[in-house]
């Protein structure tokens, strides 16, 4: 009869209590502090449910409600790949298949800002 090779089973139990620690017990706050909950803090100064709003009036068509994408790209993380400058130049612009000027001016500045916190 064959004996199972030990290091396999350690290695698997190793892969498997790895697994099942980083399943969500975080660290416990301080005595007296309220754990963080929040989102972190905009980096831009705009006007987020103005911004919102816009998205959802005049992107979230091609872009999805929750700018997960449909026709258009998704945009949940499209600050970490444009800075807000290159989002407004698209916004007015346009590219590739989406026309420019569907939200312009300040609403343009104010979109551009919103979505460049989208990381």
């Amino acid at each position: 009869m064959k004996r199972f090779p030990f290091a396999i089973l350690f290695i698997a139990l190793v892969f498997f209590a790895g697994a099942c620690a980083s399943g969500g017990n975080q660290a416990e706050p301080p005595a007296g502090q309220q754990p963080d909950t929040e989102s972190p803090a905009p980096s831009g100064n705009y006007d987020a449910a103005a911004a919102e709003t816009l998205y959802k009036n005049n992107c979230a068509s091609c872009h999805g409600q929750n700018l997960e994408g449909a026709v258009g790209p998704n945009l949940t993380q499209v600050g970490g790949k444009y800075t807000r400058e290159q989002i407004l130049e698209i916004l007015k612009n346009g590219k590739g298949g989406m026309p420019g000027g569907l939200v312009k001016n300040d609403d343009a500045e104010n979109v551009a800002s919103w979505l460049a916190d989208k990381k």
